[in-house]
């Protein structure tokens, strides 16, 4: 939505069923960032990376909850697909959105579609921003993201010639059809690697028909390619796209998280570069591939994951004040394939669900079989990251943990515990200190005053209580209640 300077806030599942039905939704209005641009973009510098140099600059919780948008004159060149990709990564940095200012093409675009006029809408001359960033377009390099952390960018020569078993072309954020037909330009007259599998997944059946006439397809095809209908793919595990273990990707995904797109490493690039990597069968650019790729033996060694028995059920959402033990896990950023992995998704019975928490999260795979009900969760920034899978927050739920604390939550995340009438709370990591606070102690949280006691010394700190929209709709038992 950013991309043609509408708001948009990823939105979880009881979210969209609240809006059919009663009509309304409610928001948490984001502070605002501005960026300005200066410089001009490298010819080789395409708009996966400038997303991936800006995480890398901002890594994945700097501008954590903030309505980010974009200016420069180099910004204002960018086309409507550039822009998508871009805005597409917003929650990779942990952003809310990001936006930029239509240009008059595309409001003359989209007075097309619509068959009346559209009036352009900006930011005032004296708009107010949070904070202000200047950024040198011209130091921008051709990046790739290291697996594990879309944040984790490097140079493409940090990792060029490293092997993979399998590249992906498609996603959200880059299955378009300018995104094919860079991938079309690099692979026409040329093989996949032996031993290399390239996925490619068009984002949209019209899309997909478009390059059908295009004679994209065919490129493909005479490649070697494995190409799919239309959709998310493995970003959603669904469709091809997924990895096995020890198996490297390279992808044009927007995640490339723990688990995200299978149980392999999965690096992240742009178009140009997935499609060289496939020919070449290693990391490389477009002006770099080799006459005669290489070839290497397939990897992995697929087992079935191993599972705790369900524990029941433990409601508690007329509780103001909670009692429980602690489980401190002092890490950020930790996603939604961490808490609940994709590979789950298909079950619906909450009470199945979490057996299954934190299995994808390294040090806690064995969480749910020692957690107890009443327990509480207190973690680090940016909490809940990524995907806007329900099942992340209602595998608590299903253990008995009685609420959760962390310093920031992702935005997603955020509004689906709150919908959920889950207690989520956050603190200042200063406050946290005076409690003599450790992993094990028992704590009192008190929800409406925003209160914190360890019960060990009786030392009280505060936290940010409930808003008068999280109470209600806890009152409530949820959003849908």
């Amino acid at each position: 939505m950013g991309a043609i300077g509408a708001f948009g806030q990823g939105m979880g599942d009881q979210d969209i069923a609240a809006v059919w039905a009663k009509g309304k939704s409610w928001f948490k209005v984001p502070k605002s960032v501005k960026i300005n641009f200066t410089g001009e973009f490298p010819e080789n510098v395409s708009a996966k990376d400038i997303v991936l140099n800006m995480l890398a600059k901002f890594g994945a919780n700097k501008l954590l909850g903030y309505s980010v948008e974009l200016y420069g004159d180099i910004i204002d060149q960018l086309k409507l697909d550039d822009r998508i990709t871009i805005s597409s990564m917003a929650t990779e940095m942990g952003a809310i959105i990001i936006l930029f200012t239509p240009t008059q093409d595309i409001i003359k675009m989209f007075e097309e579609i619509a068959s009346h006029k559209i009036d352009l809408l900006r930011a005032d001359a004296d708009a107010e921003y949070d904070e202000t960033f200047e950024i040198n377009a011209s130091e921008f390099i051709p990046m790739v993201a290291n697996p594990g952390h879309p944040h984790d960018d490097v140079s493409i020569v940090d990792v060029k010639n490293t092997k993979i078993d399998s590249a992906f072309i498609g996603s959200c954020t880059n299955g378009r059809i300018q995104d094919l037909r860079i991938a079309a330009d690099v692979l026409k007259g040329r093989k996949v690697a032996p031993g290399v599998v390239l996925k490619i997944v068009p984002s949209t059946d019209e899309i997909w028909q478009q390059a059908l006439n295009e004679g994209l397809i065919s490129i493909f095809k005479e490649a070697g390619t494995l190409l799919a209908n239309a959709g998310c793919a493995g970003c959603a595990a669904g469709q091809i796209g997924q990895n096995g273990p020890e198996e490297v990707t390279i992808s044009t995904g927007n995640r490339n998280f723990p688990g995200k797109q299978g149980k392999g490493e999965v690096y992240l690039a742009s178009p140009a570069i997935v499609a060289a990597s496939a020919v070449a069968g290693y990391i490389t650019t477009p002006d770099d591939m080799p006459d005669t790729p290489v070839s290497f033996k397939e990897t992995g060694n697929f087992c079935e994951p191993c599972v705790a028995e369900p524990v029941e059920l433990v409601d508690g959402n007329d509780k103001f004040v909670v009692e429980g033990k602690v489980w401190f896990i002092d890490k950020d950023d930790i996603d939604t394939d961490m808490i609940f992995h994709n590979r789950y998704l298909t079950i619906t019975d909450i009470k199945e669900m979490g057996q299954y928490t934190f299995d994808n999260l390294e040090g806690y795979k064995d969480f749910a079989e020692k957690v107890k009900p009443g327990d509480i969760v207190v973690t680090a920034k940016n909490f809940g990251a990524g995907s806007s899978r329900q099942q992340a927050v209602d595998c608590f739920k299903a253990l008995g943990v009685q609420c959760i604390l962390a310093e920031s939550y992702g935005a997603i995340y955020e509004r689906n515990a709150i919908n959920a009438a889950f207690p989520i709370l956050t603190y200042d990591p200063k406050n946290l200190s005076v409690i003599d606070f450790a992993d094990g102690d028992t704590i009192r949280v008190d929800f409406i005053k925003g209160e914190l006691t360890n019960l060990k010394n009786n030392k009280t700190t505060t936290i940010e209580k409930f808003s008068d929209v999280q109470l209600d709709i806890y009152k409530d038992g949820g959003l849908l209640a």
